[in-house]
């Protein structure tokens, strides 16, 4: 199942925190022409360096999979910042 909503919160230096959710399927429609250019790229660099498309799909396609409750968390300094897979 794709994610259908990305949170990404962050704690400023100053300590306030701010939160923001983004939804997948809109940003994807409008991100589309440049994920058709990369798509595209994708599969000229698998043809140069002799990698199976199919396979580089595959791989793709199992880290979307495992996207779903994921968190991902960055920290530098005073300033963090966490992004949550729902």
């Amino acid at each position: 199942m794709m994610p259908q909503l990305v949170t990404v919160r962050w704690r400023q230096g100053d300590g306030r925190r701010r939160r923001l959710w983004v939804p997948v399927l809109p940003v994807l429609l409008v991100l589309s022409p440049l994920l058709t250019i990369a798509v595209l790229g994708g599969l000229i660099a698998c043809l140069v360096y002799r990698v199976s498309p199919t396979g580089a799909l595959r791989a793709a396609g199992g880290l979307l999979w495992a996207l779903p409750g994921a968190r991902i968390e960055f920290a530098q300094g005073r300033t963090a910042l966490l992004v949550s897979v729902s």
